[in-house]
This record gives structure tokens, C-alpha cells and sequence, in this order.
């Protein structure tokens, strides 16, 4: 047959079935890119395409096996209203009135996002001391009681909490960890946290641990900040400690214990602030310095005595490595993302993503006014709702 009058045969004609097991089909569309456009242009391609597509226990396992490479979907907006802006073009954009957060009768709710991690949005209703697990994407939500051990100080100082999918292939359930911090006894400062299993649908023991100061008995307490959500690294959760005492507070969730860790001495001495917590280059503890334009990555490290201390590790020029002109003054890191060392910058209403290692990176489109933002990772598909 001449090669003009060659025909292309359709994927899913009869005489095309190197794919006739559905099964070996299957394995191959859930190797289908993460973005939102992915699944819905595949289920156009042919009937049979689309009937395995829209299988709910198809959907879950897609979920599932990119849940440790989500794409980046947008930003909630760290304010009452929660809006949520997207970080995608078309066809992969997500309308921000399709994670809009349903409030229900809404009566007396104020709400503050304390951050979003596998998927989920965790958010603090202070007048009902609830706290609120959502996932946008199949809108599902879920309300809990604050315990009373952490409620009692949630009332005089801030409180703080991460949420996350239970480890292995059960994407249904979550963990759920509260932190706060005690200062009525300012002779005994302490830090409190206990964690939420959604499988067990109760809390765990309140766990505590003592907390330094800076000036003993001042009437300025030691809190766990929400400037930044937590970062986990390994089994372990870590927040910012601020006020009286300026560190990092880790919860093992594995040993179910609390620890206060120092910062590097120079930290304190220079006055620096612009700090984040992140996981280092090779794995454990690290910190993203901001220095004017540039940021230096530390590490923390243990020697064969078990003394640990922190390195120095590389310092990256933000205004050379992203071609900032002179009148681009400000920089701001907005903080790590995910556990893949990404970071955001922002400068003049312009938001990048740099990958940490391989230094690539990323301009966002659209405008980002300064706001405190969460960066919103999870496998969306455009037009469905199950996934």
C-alpha cells in the first residue's frame, strides 16, 4: 500500500489491541501527567478511554500514585475569606470559585488557614474552637473539636497545627497536629501539642516539653508562631517559636514527643528574622537565611558524640539568579513548598518558584499582591469531581 494512502488507526479500534487488556491499559493512562488537564482530554480520545477514566476506583488510584508529586494548583490567601488564586494557565487553570470554601450557616465563624499539606486545607475557627480539614478538591469537610488541653491556651496565645495523609496507600484518612504554648506558670514555660487520627476519630495524649527563656519570669510568653505553616520533615513536624524565646519546636510524630531546638548563635546576635525552616540538601533539618538579595542554606548536624550543631551550607544571589533589575528593591521569601526544597520569592507583585538545588526556576502568571499565601498542591482533574 502506497505510504499516502495509509490510514491512522484510532487508539481504540478493534484492529488496534496491543492494549485489548484493560488492565495493561490502565497502568498506562495512571502514568498520565498530574495537571488538571490530563484526564479529561484523555476521556474525548474514545468510549472505552473514558469509561475507565471515570471509574471512581480508577480516579483514587491516579490520586494516589501522584500524591508525591502533585502539581502546584495555586494559593489560598492567608486571610478570613480564604480566596483562592490560581497558579496555572489554561487548559490547566482552576477557577478560584471552584475551591471556594462552603461555610455552612456561618454564624459567628472566623477563620485563619494554618497551612495546607497532601491535598488538605487546615483552617482554625477561633469563636468555636473547631479546627476544619478540607479537601477542595471533593469538597469534603470535617469538623473538629480543639481538645481541651490546647483550647485553655488557645483562648490567650496563638495556636498552631499541620495536617497530613495517613502513611502508606490509604489516601481516605489524616492526622491532624495541634501545638500551643503554656505560660501561665512563668517559672515552667511549656509547649503542648497532641495529633487527631482520623481512623481512630479521636485525639491522642497531650504531650508537652519546657520551653527556654530568654528573660526569666518577663510577662512576655514564649508562642508558637503562625507567621509560617509547619514543615515536615522526615516524622517530624517543625514550627517557628517566637517572643520570649526565639527556635524551632519539633514534634516527633513517630515517638509522639516534643523537643526545642537553638538556632544558630548569629541569628540572635544579628537581629536576623527572615528566617524559614526547611528540610536540608541530603535530608534533616535546615534554614533558609534571608540576607538583603540573597538567602544562605544551613544545616544542622550531629558529630559521632551526638553534639549537634549547625553548617553553613551554600548562599544563592536571588537578584543575579532571577535578572532583577535595580528598582526591584524588595524580596520577600514567602517560605519552602512541599518537601521538594522549592521556595517562593516575591518581588514587586511577581511571585517565582526556585527549586533549591537544581537552582531552576519559575515565574508564576498573573499579579500577587503581598499577602501571606499557601501554596495549594493536590491532583485535580478539570470537569471531575472524584478525584
Amino acid at each position: 500500500m502506497p505510504r499516502s494512502s495509509r490510514r491512522r488507526r484510532h487508539p481504540c479500534s478493534p484492529a488496534v489491541r496491543p492494549l485489548g487488556d484493560d488492565d495493561l491499559l490502565r497502568e498506562i493512562l495512571l502514568r498520565l501527567p498530574p495537571q488538571p488537564s490530563s484526564l479529561p482530554r484523555a476521556s474525548a480520545v474514545c468510549r472505552r478511554w473514558r469509561l475507565l477514566l471515570s471509574d471512581p476506583g480508577f480516579s483514587r488510584r491516579f490520586r494516589i500514585h501522584h500524591r508525591r508529586d502533585p502539581p502546584l494548583l495555586g494559593f489560598f490567601v492567608r486571610n478570613e475569606d480564604l480566596p483562592f488564586l490560581p497558579a496555572l494557565d489554561a487548559p490547566d487553570r482552576v477557577s478560584p470559585g471552584r475551591f471556594s470554601l462552603q461555610r455552612g450557616d456561618g454564624d459567628g465563624d472566623r477563620f485563619m488557614s494554618l497551612g495546607c499539606r497532601h491535598g488538605l486545607v487546615l483552617v482554625f475557627n477561633k469563636p468555636k474552637n473547631q479546627i476544619l480539614v478540607w479537601d477542595p478538591v471533593i469538597g469534603d469537610q470535617h469538623r473538629l473539636d480543639v481538645p481541651p488541653g490546647v483550647a485553655i491556651h488557645a483562648e490567650k496565645t496563638p495556636i498552631n497545627g499541620a495536617v497530613l495523609r495517613a502513611a502508606g496507600d490509604d489516601a481516605q484518612h489524616f492526622q491532624v497536629a495541634l501545638t500551643v504554648a503554656d505560660n501561665d506558670d512563668k517559672q515552667h514555660r511549656r509547649a503542648l501539642a497532641c495529633v487527631y487520627s482520623s481512623e481512630a476519630g479521636a485525639w491522642g495524649e497531650l504531650v508537652s516539653t519546657q520551653l527556654p527563656s530568654r528573660v526569666p519570669m518577663s510577662n512576655v510568653g514564649t508562642f508558637v508562631s503562625t507567621y509560617k505553616p509547619a514543615v515536615l520533615i522526615g516524622d517530624s513536624l517543625y514550627w517557628r517559636l517566637a517572643g520570649n524565646f526565639t527556635g524551632i519546636l519539633e514534634f516527633d510524630l513517630e515517638k509522639q514527643s516534643l523537643a526545642v531546638i537553638r538556632l544558630p548563635v548569629h541569628i540572635l546576635e544579628d537581629g536576623h528574622c527572615l528566617f524559614s525552616i526547611m528540610r536540608a540538601e541530603g535530608g534533616g533539618l535546615g534554614l533558609l537565611l534571608q540576607t538583603d538579595r540573597s538567602i544562605q542554606l544551613w544545616k544542622r548536624k550531629t558529630d559521632c558524640d551526638g553534639v549537634a550543631s549547625w553548617g553553613l551550607g551554600r548562599t544563592i544571589e536571588l537578584d543575579k539568579l532571577l535578572s532583577l533589575n535595580s528598582e526591584e528593591n524588595d524580596i520577600i521569601i514567602q517560605g519552602p513548598m512541599g518537601e521538594n526544597n522549592v521556595v517562593f520569592v516575591w518581588t514587586h507583585h511577581i511571585l517565582f518558584t526556585v527549586h533549591l538545588e537544581s537552582l531552576q526556576f519559575n515565574k508564576l502568571p498573573g499579579a500577587y499582591p503581598l499577602f501571606h499565601y499557601h501554596p495549594f498542591e493536590s491532583v485535580y482533574a478539570a470537569g471531575k469531581a472524584c478525584l
